[in-house]
């Protein structure tokens, strides 16, 4: 029997700006979308590369927690980079993040993103079935 698929929607993280949910759940597995530096008001966040990829997380673990998940419960992270000349800083935000808790990852440098953001982060994670 085929498993259904629960959109996700949290007020706590900004809204989808196109045809997409923030996240979709099938099972025990959370496929969040990529999450870029936007606040609640729907305008990228003021600074640079460090501001933004900290409000990314705060974006993601708001949506991470809509389904009860955490950060610990991530599985695998894509991590896209307008620059990778600014992966040390990103990287260093990231780890401080995750702790101890190692995902699988991939990062890859991208021509432009949404709304000329500077980073984007999407994740799966794996959480409890009720």
């Amino acid at each position: 029997m085929k498993e259904t698929l629960k959109m996700v929607s949290t007020d706590q993280a900004p809204a989808a700006i196109g045809p997409y949910s923030q996240a979709i759940r099938l099972g025990s597995l959370l496929f969040t979308s990529g999450q870029i530096p936007l606040g609640l008001d729907g305008q990228v966040v003021e600074g640079g590369v460090e501001e933004q990829t900290h409000q990314v997380f705060r974006n993601l673990q708001a949506v991470l927690a809509a389904e009860g998940a955490t950060l610990s419960d991530v599985v695998k992270a894509t991590v896209f980079i307008k620059d990778m000349n600014q992966f040390g800083v990103i990287n260093s935000i990231y780890a401080a993040y995750f702790g101890d808790h190692k995902p699988a990852r991939s990062t890859v440098e991208v021509a432009r993103l949404p709304k000329d953001v500077l980073v984007e982060i999407e994740l799966i994670a794996s959480i409890a079935v009720e």
